[in-house]
């Protein structure tokens, strides 16, 4: 997340201004100043990127118009109507024995606030990006793929499309911007969408979501590992192979077949997303969003009696759960950085029998998904 801070200065907003390469930081500085007045907005946002405007009267400009908004207030304070929904996470994120913490996560419960929609219905989005060979690409994915995703044509009638198109985006624009700045870094990614009752899934590499349903874990994905059938004869194809050294691995360096960025290794590596949607019928319970570090080494049915012993000691409070997962991860021998998010799909304040209701079994239903 990004905190504004209260003391920001009209010196300090015009020293943001003058950055060229932080005119993405100075935009969300507008977008949390201006969200509520749109059409000041986006004649703010034109002027910024097209034309070379004095950052000083900018400045003021923003903070006069700043103070009219806030003066209509005190006499008029606007009611905002809260969502139908809002889907209550727990996340927890560790740099564990690693150097670097390279994951980065976005969760944006209130989707239509952030980006003023009206006419989807609720809308919730969360991802978990785990980046590898440094943090840039997790930190542009994790800055750009939302937005992308709501450009996209197909956004308002196929969201599934619509994330994988945003997947490909994303991945093209940091492998331009990789080689301007002579960057050698990658990220996978997991994202989860939920449009009213409908759940759609999108991910490259082996960041992973699982869903629980009446207690039970659901296989909602297969992460893109080298080692998987489709994906070795996918990349000997193009003329790589797919060697064992200490993991299975693609040219023997990547132990991901698919990635944003690692413009090096592509196409083998490529940026092409799978992606799968689900209905919603109310008798979910969970969604369990995490990275490799905690994937690797905690399978589903263990994820599930985790946060079912963790609700039951702690009367159904959710909000420590995703620590216990990640303290789960980290003491089953993950060394790797480990990031969870835990979206609760109901309310998980249950009884006593709610909760010896719970059987802990692996749905071996497939279909589940219609990717």
């Amino acid at each position: 997340g990004t905190t504004l801070s209260p003391k920001i200065t009209c010196k300090g907003l015009c020293s943001l201004l003058k950055h060229q390469k932080k005119r993405y930081l100075t935009l969300l500085v507008l977008n949390v100043l201006l969200d509520l007045n749109k059409k000041f907005f986006i004649l703010t946002i034109v002027l910024v990127l097209l034309t070379e405007v004095e950052t000083e009267k900018l400045a003021r400009t923003v903070f006069t118009k700043l103070h009219d908004i806030c003066s209509a207030w005190v006499k008029d304070f606007p009611l905002q109507t809260k969502p139908f929904r809002y889907y209550e996470t727990s996340i927890h994120a560790i740099k564990n024995m690693r150097r670097k913490m390279e994951d980065k996560h976005v969760c944006i419960p209130d989707f239509n606030t952030l980006f003023n929609l009206e006419d989807q219905g609720e809308q919730a989005y969360f991802a978990v990006f785990d980046g590898h060979g440094g943090v840039d690409a997790a930190i542009y994915a994790s800055i750009h793929l939302h937005v992308n995703l709501v450009h996209q044509e197909a956004f308002q009638h196929d969201p599934a499309e619509a994330l994988c198109k945003a997947f490909r985006v994303t991945d093209e624009r940091f492998v331009q911007k990789a080689a301007r700045e002579s960057l050698r870094c990658g990220t996978t990614g997991v994202v989860t969408f939920i449009r009213r009752n409908m759940l759609y899934v999108a991910w490259l590499g082996d960041s992973q979501v699982m869903l629980v349903k009446r207690g039970q874990a659901v296989e909602l994905m297969k992460p893109h590992k080298p080692d998987r059938e489709d994906e070795k004869k996918r990349i000997e194809a193009l003329g790589g192979c797919v060697v064992w050294f200490g993991a299975w691995r693609v040219n023997g360096s990547l132990s991901v077949s698919r990635a944003i960025g690692d413009a090096e290794h592509k196409p083998y590596i490529c940026g092409d997303a799978d992606s799968g949607s689900t209905v919603l019928d109310g008798s979910e319970d969970y969604l369990i969003l995490a990275c490799d570090g905690f994937y690797d080494t905690v399978n589903p049915d263990e994820a599930v009696k985790v946060v079912a012993d963790h609700l039951k000691e702690n009367n159904g409070d959710s909000s420590m759960v995703a620590h216990k997962l990640v303290a789960s991860a980290r003491d089953a021998g993950s060394s790797d950085n480990i990031t969870v998010i835990v979206v609760f799909l109901r309310d998980m304040s249950w009884t006593e029998n709610s909760f010896q209701d719970i059987h802990i079994i692996r749905s071996n239903s497939e279909g589940v998904f219609q990717n």
